[in-house]
């Protein structure tokens, strides 16, 4: 085997941080609507999109990076559209 399919086969490893953040990000997404669910979720992708991101950063045999970022983006726009939806709900009944 040559040297860079040696180190290729190494960085195979992906972050369990990572999965976790992008699971977590996508859950977020699909249960913004659900009263505190969907932003505690967005919380916790943004939190272990960012670790992980931090980790993969220090371990060079550590993948996931796109994971993890696209976690840490998902888990950012859930928490939004949770903050948007309860300021929309507030203006309606403050309206009403």
């Amino acid at each position: 085997m040559a040297r860079s399919e040696v180190q290729e086969m190494e960085r195979q490893r992906t972050s369990g941080l990572a999965i976790a953040s992008i699971v977590c990000g996508i859950l977020s997404l699909v249960f913004f609507w659900v009263p505190l669910f969907g932003f505690l979720l967005g919380i916790i992708a943004i939190i272990f999109g960012a670790v992980a991101i931090r980790q993969i950063g220090r371990e060079p045999n550590l993948g996931g990076r796109g994971m993890a970022v696209a976690g840490l983006v998902c888990g950012i726009v859930g928490v939004a559209g949770w903050v948007i939806l309860i300021a929309w709900i507030g203006i309606f009944f403050w309206a009403a």
